[in-house]
């Protein structure tokens, strides 16, 4: 047994390195996803990576998270060819593929006036800091790291 706790260390310090390099990025920060904010400033400067999230905070049915597939489609305001839609007030999104990805707000008149941004996400965690406003992610990670450390202490000791 004592041969194992190399290789559950190295797994936990694999898993906790996953978990660490994701970010949450809570659209908006404390101004959530509304009117009368600069999304496209808002967005700039951020690294986004597969795996990262973002949350959207909103008044339920005022406004809308949906993320449309193409850049003429976000260019026009247009939720043709949306890839998702919500309206819920609370809506995280997963970023789980490279490339970009354009989000607009489908109330009518709402995009037209900045309600919308578009991001590039690379292949690789971004492995930066979540948003002021954002939980981050490291303390779950520091959380499982203790009680797989727990555990291969215990088979350690078998």
């Amino acid at each position: 047994m004592a041969n194992a706790l190399p290789l559950v260390a190295l797994l936990v310090i694999a898993g906790c390195a996953a978990l660490a390099s994701a970010t949450t990025y809570t659209v908006g920060d404390s101004q959530g996803w509304t009117t009368g904010v600069d999304y496209t400033s808002w967005a700039s400067g951020k690294n986004f990576g597969v795996g990262d999230k973002l949350v959207f905070r909103y008044v339920t049915k005022a406004h809308t998270v949906t993320e449309v597939s193409s850049k003429s489609a976000y260019d026009a305001c247009s939720a043709n060819g949306e890839v998702s839609d919500d309206d819920s007030g609370s809506t995280t999104v997963s970023l789980t593929t490279p490339g970009t990805h354009y989000y607009i707000c489908n109330i009518p008149g709402h995009c037209a006036s900045g309600m919308k941004f578009a991001i590039t996400v690379s292949a690789t965690p971004s492995g930066g800091g979540a948003s002021a406003a954002a939980p981050r992610v490291p303390a779950a990670a520091a959380a499982m790291a203790s009680v797989v450390a727990a555990a291969a202490i215990k088979l350690a000791l078998l």
